[in-house]
Formats: structure tokens, C-alpha cells, sequence
């Protein structure tokens, strides 16, 4: 799915103190966002919407995935003569 960016402001000082005290917990801050996003999408994004979201997706994926050549497998010939 193509992704977008959002731009959110903060005051600089708290976002130094946000990176700062995350960093020692070993949290990323962006990993951190995209998964309060996600929550947020899930709560304000009524179920049969984010259904087909995720349907229209699966289609997108399976149509961008090279499809494999079967291979041939146990296919043998042989040829019989009869004797006299």
C-alpha cells in the first residue's frame, strides 16, 4: 500500500525530552507513532471500511507478485515395445 506522511508540530524542548527519556528505554519514536496511528485508525475507522481497505490491499499485493511457473513434477514417458 502506498504510504503518506503526516507533519505534526511539537515545541522543540519536549520533543528532546521525548527522544531523550524514549531512547532509554530503548523505544523508538517513530515506531512509536505509527503504532498510536494505527490506534487511532482502529478507532475511528468503522470495521467494514478498514475491511475493505485491507481486501483492496491483499488484491493490490497479489497482482504485484510474480507468479511461480508450476513445476513438473513425476512426469515420465515411456515407451513400450512390444516383443515377438
Amino acid at each position: 500500500m502506498k504510504k503518506d506522511t503526516i507533519s505534526v508540530s511539537l515545541e522543540a524542548e519536549k520533543l528532546r525530552a521525548i527522544k531523550k527519556y524514549m531512547e532509554k528505554k530503548e523505544i523508538d519514536v517513530q515506531a512509536e507513532l505509527a503504532e498510536q496511528l494505527q490506534k487511532l485508525y482502529e478507532k475511528h475507522v468503522p470495521v467494514n471500511v478498514r475491511e475493505y481497505i485491507d481486501e483492496k490491499n491483499e488484491e493490490e499485493n497479489r497482482a504485484k507478485t510474480p507468479r511461480k511457473p508450476a513445476k513438473n513434477i513425476g512426469t515420465a514417458t515411456s515407451t513400450y515395445t512390444p516383443q515377438e
